[in-house]
């Protein structure tokens, strides 16, 4: 990665230090369909166990044939190493070695419950909302969020440094309308999920990892 820079007005050159970001992308119908056929066939193994957080459920899934490592997960490791870098160059092993699904599981988040601030194992993570029973809004009427200087009931949040270190966020508010949105970001980048309350529905996620498969070579 290399500077980027901008001119500007009165001779002043703004220079952007290279650095990462995530990716955003709305699945398509297929690829829905896909994920919750894969939830209905779900194994009944736990995932609780990697978890950070307090969980209901959380059990693995199974990507029969690669389906949506090769047609959508793949892809966007492609689209990231574009448009930012490559972080699976930065893995200390001798030869080059593909990607591959390593882990893949569906979150039963009920109310009250959150995951707190952590990362991945991996090179890259990916989250994906399929069904979000409340709206953000709604749920920060809450006189907890009231006496709260940020409103996080029922949001999903990055956390990052800057170039001098300040703390630096992301939120991304929990709503109807998200469904189906996935995000594709480096597995180390932090990361929590808010809960949410006075809903007795159940918010169901997808979460994954990307790794190196040390076992094959390019």
């Amino acid at each position: 990665m290399s500077l980027f820079r901008k001119n500007s007005d009165e001779g002043v050159e703004v220079v952007l230090p290279p650095n990462l970001g995530w990716l955003e992308k709305k699945l398509s119908e297929k690829e829905m369909d896909y994920i919750w056929r894969c939830i209905d066939n779900r194994k009944k193994k736990s995932y609780k166990y990697s978890l950070a957080g307090n969980i209901t459920a959380s059990n693995e899934l199974i990507d029969k044939s690669d389906w949506f490592f090769h047609n959508t997960l793949k892809p966007l490791c492609r689209i990231y190493s574009k448009e930012f870098n490559n972080i699976g160059n930065s893995i200390p092993v001798k030869q080059s070695h593909p990607y591959y699904l390593q882990s893949f599981w569906v979150n039963y988040q009920k109310q009250n419950e959150f995951n707190p601030l952590h990362n991945h194992n991996g090179v890259y993570s990916f989250v994906i909302w399929m069904k979000i029973p409340t709206k953000h809004n709604e749920q920060n009427n809450n006189p907890i969020s009231s006496r709260a200087n940020a409103h996080l009931i029922s949001a999903f949040q990055f956390s990052y440094q800057d170039i001098i270190g300040g703390y630096r966020t992301r939120t991304y508010k929990m709503n109807p309308e998200i469904e189906g949105t996935m995000l594709f970001f480096p597995a180390k980048l932090q990361h929590c999920v808010h809960p949410f309350y006075n809903c007795d529905e159940d918010r169901i996620s997808i979460s994954g990892n990307i790794s190196l498969n040390t076992a094959k070579l390019l």
